[in-house]
């Protein structure tokens, strides 16, 4: 392989697991950003006959990649271009269910919760990711001045909040303040982040019960110490909204426990329950506990079967 192009249309969750897959293979790629015009946009990925006027954004133009990594909605129309103007020399992986027939891929990637399914489908625990051990190493010693300070053991708390499926509701933030607040007072060092989902009443209430000294709640500005937590972290804590945010906890091999929220989805659930009856999470209830689990690998476990189809 002498090149990779990622297509995405831009949002980060999807352009990292695109990145998690690249890191994975130890390829350096070329991240294409893409837009579509009409009527592609509003009938994509259904209407097909895709051209290289359907794209706004980045240029996809020729030479073609060795290999295509795409992610999201309308980079399904570019992944299906790519393939046909490369006379089927690309090999496209589609990262996400597409909802449409998979056969028009090389390689279709999807999470165990999502119905896909073929010969060239693979499936995987979660979402994957860009949790590396080196990554992680290199956050400890960037941050070490910031949460080295805090009391062992430290937890770190992932905070996401109101979306289509969830409501992090008035009752839930002042349980879960109080919980924290608990835990802060038993001598954990707490590691606390939260979202624009978390809405300001939200986001008052936690920061006011958090008012303590063993507790560093990141307030947006400088450089952000997400991996920074997750490095120095014994414990995670993460909100039932966030795939992306469970699926990066349960790849460090660190308990992890998920904070329930009001709402959810037959697909949420599926995620869920498939993580928590293989023991990889376990519902947050006040108490933390150390124990034991096969760490998640997805990024890995997708470029082992892009080389092994690739013949590399």
């Amino acid at each position: 392989m002498t090149s990779c192009w990622i297509v995405t249309e831009g949002m980060a969750g999807t352009e990292n697991q695109c990145l998690g897959v690249a890191e994975a293979l130890g390829v350096m790629p070329e991240i294409k950003r893409i837009n579509l015009r009409q009527p592609w946009k509003s009938l994509s990925p259904y209407l097909g006959l895709e051209s290289d006027c359907s794209f706004t954004g980045d240029p996809l133009n020729p030479p073609w990649p060795d290999l295509l990594l795409a992610s999201g909605r309308k980079a399904i129309a570019a992944a299906r271009y790519i393939k046909k103007a490369s006379a089927g020399k690309c090999f496209v992986v589609q990262i996400q269910d597409p909802r449409i027939s998979c056969a028009g891929f090389d390689l279709v990637a999807v999470p165990a919760h999502d119905p896909s399914r073929g010969s060239n489908v693979i499936v995987t625990s979660a979402a994957p990711n860009r949790i590396k051990t080196e990554h992680l190493e290199d956050a400890k010693k960037e941050f070490a001045p910031l949460l080295s300070p805090l009391p062992q053991p430290r937890v770190a708390v992932l905070i996401g909040g109101n979306s289509k499926a969830y409501k992090m509701t008035r009752a839930i933030t002042e349980e879960l303040a109080d919980s924290l607040k608990n835990l802060a007072a038993q001598g954990y060092g707490l590691m606390v982040t939260s979202s624009r989902r978390t809405g300001e009443e939200n986001e008052s209430t936690l920061k006011n019960a958090l008012s303590h000294e063993n507790v560093y709640y990141w307030d947006g500005n400088g450089d952000n110490p997400y991996f920074g937590f997750l490095a120095w972290a014994n414990f995670i804590l993460v909100t039932a909204d966030s795939t992306s945010m469970i699926s990066e906890a349960a790849t460090t091999g660190k308990p992890v426990y998920m904070i329930p929220l009001e709402g959810g989805t037959k697909r949420f659930d599926l995620f869920h329950d498939n993580l928590l009856q293989k023991g990889t999470i376990r519902r947050f209830e006040g108490k933390l506990n150390e124990y034991d689990y096969m760490p998640l690998d997805d990024a890995g476990m997708i470029a082992a079967e892009i080389k092994k189809r690739m013949k590399l």
